[in-house]
């Protein structure tokens, strides 16, 4: 078989030699490969260098553009009642008694050492509850616990009674039945604008969680008996940084494995295996070095760069030394083999990396500034891994041995073999696929958007058991808040502002999911009550604005420093907070719960009439708005894909039949994931431009070698499809299984943008080498086959 084949493979060495001659990059780098891989490195490290300036920003409100208009209206919202975020223990005693002596001294003890919190503002606890009662003409306020030592049985029952009777209290920091309880610490955090924070603003985060954290295994050492859970809006901040981190230390080795056992198998060599992977390595880390010279501030949206850099930087190296062992099989000494793979993938490797840069540099349409991020850092990644590919990769063959490996027709002779079945059936695989494109793009009808930034992380997290077990037995971080106005200073006494907002606060606390109400209306019927002697009977909101002012101040002037009700009433108590806590409610559930609440006032209070905001209720909104974003970018960046296409393969015909099974693969991805899940997050958002950007590559490759064929070897169509399935659908095969591969470890992310990204893509990615095996071929001999 060997001397049947040497004759032919000597004759496409000779044919292709004046070529080879001409091709003067190649023969450029094979002449100076040592400069060309020295200056390489040294410009990989250089770059690499700058990684030492990354820093990372945990806060969850980067997701936000400055322009959002609910960040805004949260913006404006804490101008009136400050920037408040929180740190929740949760405490569940084993015994189920909050109330006991045991757990009361434990509470007592964790509000103290809590207080020096830092950037705290308040604690608030069931022991330095404010309770008021009267004694005598006079209003008493205390601590509702006396302290360790100092508390009787007969405190204890007291307390007990008194908590598990304030609305303001019960399913926000006990439970109903007294068995979970929490300590909630105000902070506020300092400046929120990433652009203009400093690194010691930027450290807030990271302090008040090491804080937490110190004080919690304290309390856990002293308290074995009392289960105790750490959530909050500080803690998910922070699990939007350390979730990542986590990710990059697990799953990027992961890859690599996967990148060594792959490129191994294909290209059967150790030292080039060794040198793709030191390219794509270089890629990512020069990448990251890049961003820490330019001052990126890193977040939870750019976390999933390393790996989708790792793994689209692969593919260029695998078509380059794929294409140079098939020349040296069919008998090309090895700089030839070089120049030659160089001579052939050089045009689709470019175009490729010029359409998947594209894809990425769309997400800067989106709402959200991570994902723009994002793209840059990806577009950027995948164009110095282009340059890498085309220098340092093959610089690096032409130093090292390589010789003629008899193997390898085993996948030869496959994809041959694939490639008659294709040709044989063209006619009805058109038909068979695109039935079945038909049948799973239904599919995306299927779709429901929907968004809960609580189950942004999986239940293996601890910030997810505690927010979950926090929701469940008491209440949950999903918060919509409403500045009431009033009108006018003062204006909060007036009774009729008093009536419409009990009346507000009554029809929220009767809507489905709706576990608790705080409004300032529960606090003045307390004092009416207090001042007529304890007396039930008037536990009602007073009908004069002088008395309920005066309840107020004497009130506010009996409260301890940290205590008062600056976060309820504004300075000019023109306006007062009402927060309203949900559970087990959808994104889609919110909106509309805000959207009845804001129609609700507008139609029986008008008066009040406010808009409603807080942090879930924006990220309920975050999916549509980059929706909205990205669909002027998707359609912008196919526009320029297709122009790309259509001048690198010098067709607007052909150009334009490339984008059918480019367009495909998304909308049957997005199909089957409306079969099979139906709703889908912020992902969506950007899925689309992303892979857009990726599944042309495999089109492209296989239609260089097609155009390839039919103008320099004269073929037919069908000869050309043989001639593309021989050269490159190996390298296909390849380049998609590292895709997919790569998106799939990604997909185990805890982190749900990232994991339903990865996995949409990775369904993509297969669906797109599917089409651009079994339908553009067939689609070509079609087309080519009528115009002859």
């Amino acid at each position: 078989m060997a001397e049947r084949e040497a004759p032919a493979l000597r004759e496409t060495a000779v044919r292709r030699a004046p070529a080879l001659r001409e091709y003067a990059y190649g023969r450029f780098l094979v002449r100076y490969r040592w400069p060309i891989l020295v200056l390489c490195l040294l410009a990989a490290f250089a770059c690499a260098a700058g990684t030492r300036h990354l820093t990372d920003n945990p806060d969850s409100r980067v997701f936000f553009s400055e322009d959002n208009p609910q960040l805004k209206a949260l913006e404006r919202f804490e101008n009136t009642y400050s920037r408040n975020e929180n740190v929740v223990y949760v405490l569940a005693p084993r015994d189920g008694d909050v109330f006991s002596a045991r757990t009361m001294e434990a509470i007592d003890w964790l509000t103290e050492a809590t207080w020096q919190t830092p950037y705290s503002q308040r604690v608030d606890s069931i022991t330095n509850f404010q309770w008021s009662r009267a004694d005598g003409d006079d209003l008493v306020v205390s601590d509702m616990y006396p302290g360790a030592g100092r508390a009787t049985d007969a405190d204890l029952d007291t307390a007990r009674a008194v908590v598990l009777d304030r609305p303001t209290l019960v399913n926000r920091i006990v439970d109903e039945e007294g068995s979970v309880t929490s300590v909630n610490v105000t902070v506020v955090l300092p400046n929120a604008d990433p652009d203009t924070m400093t690194q010691r603003e930027r450290d807030a985060v990271p302090e008040i969680v090491a804080f937490t954290r110190a004080r919690a295994a304290e309390f856990r050492e002293a308290y074995p008996d009392i289960d105790l859970y750490l959530t909050g809006s500080v803690m998910f901040s922070i699990a939007f940084s350390e979730v990542p981190q986590e990710d990059m230390a697990t799953r990027f080795p992961i890859m690599v494995l996967l990148i060594l056992l792959i490129v191994g198998v294909s290209v059967r060599s150790v030292l080039w295996t060794v040198v793709a992977l030191v390219s794509v390595v270089l890629t990512v880390v020069a990448t990251l070095g890049v961003a820490g010279w330019l001052g990126v501030v890193l977040n939870a949206g750019t976390s999933g760069a390393p790996i989708i850099i790792l793994t689209l930087a692969i593919a260029h190296s695998v078509h380059v030394m794929v294409t140079c062992e098939q020349q040296l099989r069919e008998g090309f000494s090895k700089h030839d083999a070089i120049v030659e793979s160089l001579r052939v993938n050089l045009p689709p490797v470019f175009v490729t990396s010029a359409t998947t840069a594209i894809g990425f540099l769309s997400l800067n349409f989106s709402d959200a500034p991570p994902f723009r991020l994002l793209g840059n850092m990806v577009a950027g990644g995948v164009m110095i891994a282009f340059v890498l590919s085309l220098t340092l990769v093959p610089a690096a063959m032409a130093v090292l041995p390589a010789r003629r490996r008899r193997g390898g027709r085993m996948a030869a002779h496959a994809m041959t073999g694939f490639s008659e079945f294709v040709i044989a059936r063209r006619g009805i695989l058109i038909w068979v696929s695109g039935a079945i494109i038909a049948l799973l793009a239904i599919g995306t009808t299927r779709i429901t958007l929907d968004d809960d930034f609580v189950k942004y992380f999986d239940d293996s997290f601890p910030i997810r058991i505690a927010s979950d077990f926090a929701q469940e037995r008491l209440t949950g971080l999903n918060v919509l808040e409403y500045s009431v106005p009033a009108g006018r200073e003062g204006g909060v006494s007036e009774p009729e502002f008093l009536a419409g907002l009990e009346r507000f606060a009554e029809w929220l606390r009767a809507q489905p999911n709706v576990r608790h109400v705080y409004a300032l209306t529960d606090i003045v019927k307390r004092l009416n009550e207090n001042l007529h002697g304890d007396d039930p009977a008037f536990y009602a909101l007073p009908d004069s604005a002088d008395l309920a002012a005066q309840y107020l101040l004497l009130y506010e002037l009996s409260l301890p420093l940290g205590l008062d009700l600056n976060s309820t009433i504004d300075v000019g108590k023109s306006a007062t907070r009402v927060s309203v806590s949900v559970v087990d409610m959808s994104s889609a559930e919110m909106r509309d719960l805000n959207a009845r609440a804001e129609a609700w006032l507008a139609e029986n209070v008008p008066a009040l009439q406010t808009q409603g905001t807080g942090l879930s209720l924006m990220f309920s909104f975050i999916s549509e708005r980059n929706i909205e974003s990205m669909l002027f970018g998707s359609l912008l960046a196919l526009v320029l894909i297709s122009f790309v296409l259509i001048v690198a393969l010098r067709s607007v015909k052909v150009g334009l039949v490339s984008l059918v099974p480019n367009l495909f693969p998304a909308a049957m991805a997005f199909g089957l994931w409306g079969y099979l899940v139906g709703e889908v997050g912020l992902a969506i958002a950007f899925a689309a431009a992303v892979t857009l950007g990726i599944v042309v590559d495999d089109t492209v490759h296989f239609l260089s070698k097609y155009l390839r064929a039919r103008r320099e070897e004269g073929m037919d169509p069908v000869e050309a499809t043989r001639y593309a399935f021989k050269t490159v659908g190996m390298a296909l095969w390849v380049t998609s299984t590292c895709l997919v591969a790569g998106f799939l470890v990604m997909a185990t992310s805890g982190f749900k943008v990232n994991a339903d990204l990865a996995l949409l893509s990775a369904v993509t990615i297969s669906f797109a080498l599917a089409a651009d095996f079994l339908f553009l071929p067939p689609l070509l001999m079609k087309l080519e086959g009528r115009r002859r």
